[in-house]
């Protein structure tokens, strides 16, 4: 279940392969295309490759996994990243649909399921903001909204977040989990046993098959 890239490199162009031909198929049978991206390290050079894919981009809405409660330009904003990465060359025409300060739920609930979401994972197991620690942990993971605040002392930085819940993710057609060095692939694998972590929530729950695209270059 996991595939195994020999450094960061493979791996971001094995992932923008892969996320842009489910895009390309969406846009195939549905005319439109729903990307879930996502902050952190591994998928900068994702967005880098998949700005310049032959896509037509202007039907293509782009939301986040989960979004830091903090300005637009700060450096630990997602959509900051989204912008500065993928939102080059090709990409600037798609439509990025932020989660703050104000969640569009009703875009949102439109895009569902959505075609393609890319996700990180943290070395505690969680996804998104779905934060072990977090008091609504649990109701994030059941509830059948769409979104949920995460208060300010949890992830790095710790800041208030908003993220979406379990139920918007396992609905998407597909999931592409992106990971780096040896202490995440066995989060994972603890996960695959059966430990109870954000993470295998979204392996045990997902409605399609999720890829999982390591490396040990970069952990």
């Amino acid at each position: 279940m996991i595939e195994t890239y020999p450094t960061a490199d493979a791996l971001a162009e094995a992932a923008s392969h892969a996320v842009s031909a489910r895009l390309a198929e969406a846009l195939r049978l549905r005319g439109r295309a729903g990307l879930v991206a996502t902050g952190g390290r591994s998928p900068g050079p994702v967005y880098d490759r998949l700005a310049d894919a032959d896509l037509d981009w202007n039907r293509v809405i782009v939301t986040l996994s989960d979004e830091r409660c903090v300005e637009p330009d700060d450096p630990a904003s997602n959509a900051k990243l989204v912008r500065e990465r993928l939102g080059q060359r090709g990409g600037r025409r798609a439509h990025l649909l932020a989660l703050w300060p104000e969640p569009e739920s009703a875009a949102l609930a439109a895009l569902l399921p959505f075609d393609a979401v890319m996700l990180g994972m943290g070395e505690d197991g969680h996804i998104a903001s779905l934060i072990p620690g977090d008091p609504g942990l649990e109701d994030a993971l059941s509830t059948s909204d769409l979104t949920r605040p995460v208060p300010a002392g949890l992830g790095k930085p710790p800041v208030a977040r908003i993220t979406l819940t379990l139920r918007a993710l396992v609905d998407a057609r597909a999931i592409f989990l992106l990971i780096a060095g040896e202490t995440k692939r066995g989060v994972v694998q603890r996960a695959l046993a059966g430990e109870d972590l954000p993470v295998g929530r979204l392996i045990s729950q997902s409605k399609a098959p999720i890829r999982i695209f390591w490396t040990p270059d970069g952990g």
